[in-house]
C-alpha cells in the first residue's frame, strides 16, 4: 500500500464509510479493525436502545475517525 493520499487509501476509506473498521481491515491492520469496529457499533447499538441516545454522538465520532484513520494511513515502510 502506498503512503497518504494513494488510491488504496481512498479505498479503505470508502470502506470505513460504509463499515467502521473495513478500511483498516483492507490495509491488513486487524487489530485496528477489530477496535474501530467494536468502538462504533456497541456506541450505535447503545444509542438504539432509546435510554442512551447520546452515545449515537460518540459512534459518529468514532466512525468518523476510522475513516480519517484509513485515508491517512502510511505504511510500516515508511
Amino acid at each position: 500500500m502506498a503512503g497518504q493520499g494513494s488510491g488504496g487509501n481512498v479505498l479503505a476509506a470508502i470502506c470505513s464509510f460504509f463499515i467502521a473498521g473495513l478500511g483498516q481491515l483492507v490495509q491488513g491492520r486487524v487489530l485496528a479493525a477489530i477496535v474501530f469496529f467494536l468502538l462504533t457499533w456497541v456506541n450505535y447499538a447503545l444509542a438504539a436502545t432509546g435510554v442512551l441516545f447520546f452515545m449515537a454522538l460518540l459512534g459518529f465520532i468514532f466512525h468518523v475517525w476510522s475513516i480519517i484513520d484509513a485515508a491517512k494511513y502510511k505504511g510500516s515502510g515508511e
